[in-house]
């Protein structure tokens, strides 16, 4: 069986990482194709998963149009002559509209309902959905998603990027990092480019967050895109992390993780590091899970988050349990499924 696996964004990298290994050690040919878009060429490399680059990323509403429909057309080029059994993405704009038109059966995680554009774009053309049960039906099928091709489970996509983590003690030290405080802060800016949010990328709401607590831990700062790295790098007292790098071993010796995106926020929260959600968007149905489980907090309001910050830092952190459906074999299943419609 050959299957199709489209990566558009980083952490989608990691989402996939032990399916692609998995479906290749049962003997399936896995093709991959990923988007030049931040570090996503970077972080299969880093894993040393084999892909074909195809097509960018657009900034501005004209460029994202002219950029999908051009990586739509060469990749319909690529799938036709490579012919897989059956195709899967996250958020994948394209592999949806392609998959549909060449008669192939498609598996689409998602976890934004919030991506109204993106969503009304695939999920009318997709034959499985796999979304987490907190994500109320109705936002989806108002987008075009037929609601017996939704399959609910308990947890979110997070879960699956922990499958085969081991945790690294000396992270810090392998990074060379120069800590002289006792606690240490990550932060992660929101994540500007996206169509679904409304941001300048050349300003952050973590700036005034990480001028009040600069002075009572070491503030680490992975940005997203240069313009985010350009906004911190003249502050000595904040470490720019550059990526690719074992994000979930720093992330479980920080003391607190403060990030104004979803991924990260979310692994945190499962690798059980105290996690302020300072996203300055429409607030996630996967967050409010986490939220309501009481493994992160959210503010969108800086004097608020500082004040959160600090009572965290002195606290010793109970981690609660979570349990959550089997995502990875979740996905597995319904890859085969599809292809035996």
């Amino acid at each position: 069986m050959k299957i199709w696996i489209d990566i558009v964004n980083a952490p989608h990298v990691r989402f996939f990482k032990s399916i692609i290994h998995y479906l290749e050690n049962e003997g399936e040919e896995v093709f991959i194709t990923a988007r030049r878009f931040g570090d996503v060429h970077r972080l299969l490399d880093l894993f040393q998963i084999n892909y074909h680059l195809v097509g960018w990323h657009g900034v501005s509403l004209e460029e994202k149009l002219i950029r999908s429909t051009q990586r739509a057309y060469e990749l319909s080029q690529i799938i036709s002559r490579e012919k897989p059994d059956v195709a899967v993405s996250k958020h994948s704009i394209e592999l949806p509209r392609i998959s549909y038109g060449l008669n192939i059966p498609s598996v689409y995680i998602l976890d934004n309902e919030h991506a109204i554009a993106a969503n009304k774009l695939t999920l009318p053309l997709c034959d499985r959905i796999i979304l987490p049960e907190v994500i109320k039906p109705e936002s989806v099928v108002r987008c075009g998603a037929e609601r017996d091709y939704l399959l609910p489970y308990n947890g979110t996509s997070e879960i699956t990027h922990l499958v085969d983590f081991k945790y690294n003690p000396h992270i810090f030290e392998d990074l060379k990092l120069d800590l002289k405080k006792e606690k240490t802060i990550l932060m992660r800016p929101e994540p500007s480019l996206a169509s679904y949010l409304d941001a300048d990328c050349r300003t952050t709401v973590l700036s005034p967050i990480v001028e009040a607590l600069e002075d009572q831990a070491n503030i680490l700062v992975i940005p997203r895109f240069r313009e985010q790295q350009q906004i911190f790098e003249d502050d000595d007292q904040i470490t720019l992390i550059k990526p690719p790098v074992d994000t979930f071993s720093l992330m479980k010796a920080c003391d607190l993780v403060i990030g104004a995106g979803g991924t990260m926020n979310r692994e945190a929260a499962l690798l059980g590091t105290p996690v302020i959600s300072c996203y300055p968007g429409k607030l996630l149905s996967v967050d409010a899970y986490y939220i309501e489980k009481g493994l992160m907090k959210r503010s969108t309001n800086s004097e608020e988050i500082i004040q959160m910050a600090k009572e965290l830092l002195k606290d010793d952190h109970h981690v609660e349990e979570l349990v959550t459906d089997d995502l990875f074999n979740i996905i597995i299943e319904n890859i085969y499924s599809a292809v035996n419609r």
